[in-house]
């Protein structure tokens, strides 16, 4: 019961700040709106420094703020739990995902991303900053390439 709980706590913070699962969408629109795309893979029911990541960070006000107005957010799921698995096309999306960007299964692991889906900065595991930090770093890339 109590891992079902995280697991619906970790999906309402995506749905709550408006993430993506379609990463061709997520890339159409960051170049309509001129934002950058950040990428997250998870492991929503279990991984605690996902859901650690996604309350002290993703949840935060701040950078949902700062999100909406510079970043397009895309979260690329690896549920272990049979009865949290996703729709097969859509499992077939993330593991396409992790191919390309994540072939190490870091869980969490972050990307920012331009646009067209190039690399710009990386972080592995539960960073060791607040969300302000995090959004100052952010800044720092986004700005340098703007």
């Amino acid at each position: 019961m109590k891992v079902l709980s995280v697991f619906f706590i970790a999906t309402s913070i995506f749905i709550a700040v408006g993430w993506e699962t379609d990463f061709e969408k997520a890339k159409e629109k960051a170049a309509k709106e001129h934002k950058f795309v950040l990428l997250n893979f998870s492991g929503s029911d279990w991984c605690i420094p996902c859901i650690n990541l996604k309350r002290t960070i993703f949840e935060n006000t701040s950078f949902q703020n700062f999100a909406d107005s510079n970043l397009v957010l895309i979260n690329a799921d690896f549920p272990r739990l049979k009865k949290n698995q996703l729709a097969k096309d859509q499992q077939k999306s993330n593991e396409k995902l992790a191919d390309k960007y994540n072939p190490d299964g870091i869980f969490p692991y972050t990307l920012l991303l331009n646009a067209e889906g190039k690399l710009l900065k990386s972080w592995e595991g539960l960073p060791d900053f607040t969300a302000e930090q995090f959004i100052l770093l952010l800044k720092e890339t986004t700005d340098a390439r703007k």
